[in-house]
């Protein structure tokens, strides 16, 4: 199950106390202090994993606490630190104050490691408050408690490429055929429940991570259909592929298809509406001539990208890759400059 979202609590250990004690040895009639200090409270990390792509261990174990450090004992005994606990979290993963709703921390890179609670201090022993006048104290300090957060978890899946379209065009037997992902393809609406990624080898030395997301509809923004749950998903995409159906079945405007889809984008996130796309006329191998004139027409006038593709005969496949590698390099070298 696809889980994007979860709410968490996380409990840093309480520091040990300190203790009181004096030294009772042989021939030693009046011993001083010797209450050792409590140990550290465990710390609690967040950790990026690259092997996982949901946060559905987070619905059912909610509640993550470090263990408390152990107390001081006598003859200047030291009580044992708590071991730190390491949550592992997907790779894309924000955190949020879920109290204040602020961001906390945002991973992008695979193996980060990032404090989200600090476990408390331990408490001094009584041997630490001797003194010229006071060789006999009976005072220890108790350990701290351990920082305490909820937390919000969301997650964006980081890809380069992202595909966009309406139910049906063609997105997951796109995705399925270029990369080694098993989306679920059928020939009803909504079949993609679910974002999936696939890594697409271009060429020898290259490669690009693709996300698949369920189709929107006209309003999608708003609530209507699936797409506004995972739309999220390609805020960080580099490059957008819009999908439109050519086909002789569908009876839909192609280029209205292609300006309600960018209107979608813009409702929900501004600058996606500016992100780099490049328009895929899909389903080739049964086009409509008409169809496919008015939509590279359309994409002249708008100077932007035009691409046909047929993922059911591969046609225009290995076009594709390259065109979406120079359009990659190309945006990784303004980056640069």
């Amino acid at each position: 199950m696809f889980i994007d979202e979860a709410r968490i609590t996380i409990r840093a250990g309480n520091g040990g106390h300190g203790c009181i004690a004096f030294r009772r040895e042989k021939f030693v009639p009046r011993g001083g202090p010797s209450g050792g200090d409590g140990g550290r409270g465990g710390d609690i990390y967040m950790i990026a994993d690259r092997h996982q792509n949901t946060l559905l261990r987070f619905r059912y174990n909610r509640l993550f606490r470090a263990g408390r450090g152990r107390h001081g004992q006598g003859s200047d005994k030291h009580g044992r630190g708590a071991d730190d606990m390491h949550i592992a979290v997907p790779l894309g993963t924000l955190v949020y104050d879920d109290d204040t709703g602020g961001l906390l921390h945002d991973f992008l890179t695979p193996g980060e490691r990032w404090l989200a609670a600090t476990g408390g201090r331990g408490g001094r022993g009584n041997a630490h408050f001797a003194s010229s006048v006071n060789r006999a104290p009976t005072k220890a300090q108790d350990g701290e408690a351990g920082e305490e957060r909820n937390l919000r978890l969301v997650l964006k899946l980081l890809a380069d490429v992202g595909l966009v379209g309406f139910p049906n065009a063609g997105k997951s037997t796109l995705i399925a055929s270029m990369s080694a992902a098993h989306p679920k393809i059928a020939d009803y609406p909504f079949t993609t429940l679910e974002p999936s990624l696939g890594v697409v080898a271009a060429d020898e030395d290259s490669s690009f991570v693709m996300a698949d997301i369920p189709g929107l509809i006209e309003g999608a923004h708003a609530g209507l259909g699936l797409g506004i749950q995972f739309l999220r998903h390609i805020e960080r995409t580099r490059l957008l592929l819009l999908l439109v159906d050519v086909s002789g079945g569908n009876t839909e405007d192609p280029v209205s298809q292609v300006e309600i889809l960018r209107s979608e984008l813009a409702a929900h996130d501004p600058p996606l509406s500016g992100r780099p796309m490049i328009v895929l006329a899909s389903k080739m191998d049964a086009a409509d001539a008409e169809r496919v004139r008015r939509l590279d027409q359309w994409c002249g006038q708008q100077n932007t990208e035009f691409a046909r593709i047929s993922s059911v005969t591969g046609s225009g496949l290995d076009s594709l890759k390259r065109a979406v590698t120079r359009k990659l390099r190309s945006l990784e070298m303004a980056m640069d400059s």
